[in-house]
Parts: C-alpha cells; structure tokens; sequence
C-alpha cells in the first residue's frame, strides 16, 4: 500500500530523515518506536506530505504522490491522520466534528453521514456525546472522538503520531483499545507510539529509529525479545 523510496527530509542544515525505505502492506500494523527526536513523526508526517521530503520517492496505491502533478487532497482523503493534539473544532458538536468533511468535501448526503457518524461514534463508545462540545470532553474521549473522525473518511490507512503522549497516563488505554480494535478489523495503520505493551501486542512489524535511519526492523518478538542491534537493545534496556 505505501513504498518509500530513499526518502531524506532536511530543516535547514539538521538532516532528520536519511535514505529511508520503507514498505507498509495492504492491512499491516507498523508500529514506528525510537527516541524522541529521531525522526518517527518526521517520517509519518512525510507520508501524507504534511512535510515536504527533501529528496526520495513516496508511492501509495502504486500512485507517486510526491511527483509534481498528484493530487494531494485527494490522496488525503483515503488517509486517515490522527495527532497528539486532537484537533477537534472547538465550536462544532462531536457529531458536527465527523459530519463536516465527508459532506463539503466528498459531498455525502448529510443524512448518510449523520448515520455513519453515529456509528463510529458507537465503534468508539461515544454514542452518547454526539451533541457534546469537545471542551467538555475527557483527554482520552477528545481522542477517540478524533479517531472517529479520520474514519468517517473511509481511509484505506490510518496514520497515527503518538496519538497517547499528550493523555493521562488512565486514558491511554481507552484510546489504544480502540485502536487495537481497528487493527483486529483489518485497518492498515502506521503508528508512532511510545506504548510498547501496544507495539508488542498489536503490530505485524515493529520498526526501530535512531538517527534519522532505521536501525532495525522485525516481528514483534524479533524486536523485544532478540534485538540484534546495540541502539535497539540500549534503547529498549531503557524504556522496558
């Protein structure tokens, strides 16, 4: 579904991603782990070009989405972001949130989406807070409510950016249930986390970066369990 191809990201004279290849399956779970400033979100960020590579080649759905002439927004639209911040609109009801792109923009019936809405919103079990405001929702529901909306796109991938480190450390897990939900639903998800009880017990495929390469890449029990490389190993020596 995603092919990276030598793919170099640059601020200024930092050189945060260098010659990254990376391949992401049709309903695969990649969970992106590392050290903060190694370049995880840079990548994900690439991936739907919310940052511009620098050089290298980005395919999804065997489309080159950093040639000149793709369509972006369109392409956007069959990806699915979720952020640290939820970035919900503060003036709009949580119904409104997942109604408001699928109407301007796919120009769905309004009635159809109401109803997709609801649905989600019972997929995440916050059927009940359609017509809350996000202010008076919890950190970990503002989130699953965000969730909620980048599926009432219909993405064919999700992708997540550390979607727990700004929650209480008590709502992390109703978030990553959630997630881990969509997973079991065959979702094609890239997650950037810091969870790894989460990136154990979900992903296909654990990647490890560190200084802007991957130093490492395997199954979930090749990573934790027999790490062949000495930044993974001194890595995870300190976060397990």
């Amino acid at each position: 579904m995603i092919n990276v191809k030598q793919l170099s990201k640059s601020f200024g004279d930092n050189e945060v991603l260098k010659s990254i290849d990376l391949e992401v399956k049709d309903g695969e779970v990649v969970v992106i782990i590392g050290p903060s400033g190694s370049g995880k979100s840079t990548i994900l960020r690439c991936l739907n070009l919310l940052e511009e590579p620098t050089s290298g080649e980005i395919f999804f759905e065997g489309q080159n989405i950093t040639a000149p002439d793709s369509n972006i927004d369109q392409i956007r639209q069959k990806m699915g972001m979720v952020f640290q911040s939820f970035n919900l609109f503060p003036h709009m009801s949580v119904l409104d949130n997942l109604t408001i792109t699928p109407v301007k923009i796919k120009k769905e019936d309004a009635t159809k989406a109401k109803e997709q809405a609801m649905a989600l919103l019972d997929q995440v079990g916050l059927k009940e807070k359609a017509d809350s405001f996000p202010s008076s929702l919890s950190g970990g529901q503002q989130q699953r409510v965000a969730i909620a909306r980048a599926l009432a796109m219909n993405p064919d991938v999700m992708l997540f950016d550390e979607p727990t480190s700004a929650l209480d450390p008590e709502m992390v897990g109703e978030v990553l249930a959630v997630m881990q939900d969509l997973a079991k639903k065959g979702m094609t998800m890239v997650v950037v986390t810091h969870e790894m009880g989460f990136a154990k017990e979900v992903a296909d495929r654990v990647i490890f970066m560190a200084d802007g390469v991957i130093q490492e890449e395997g199954t979930p029990e090749e990573i934790f369990d027999h790490p062949q490389n000495s930044r993974t190993q001194d890595f995870l020596n300190k976060v397990l």
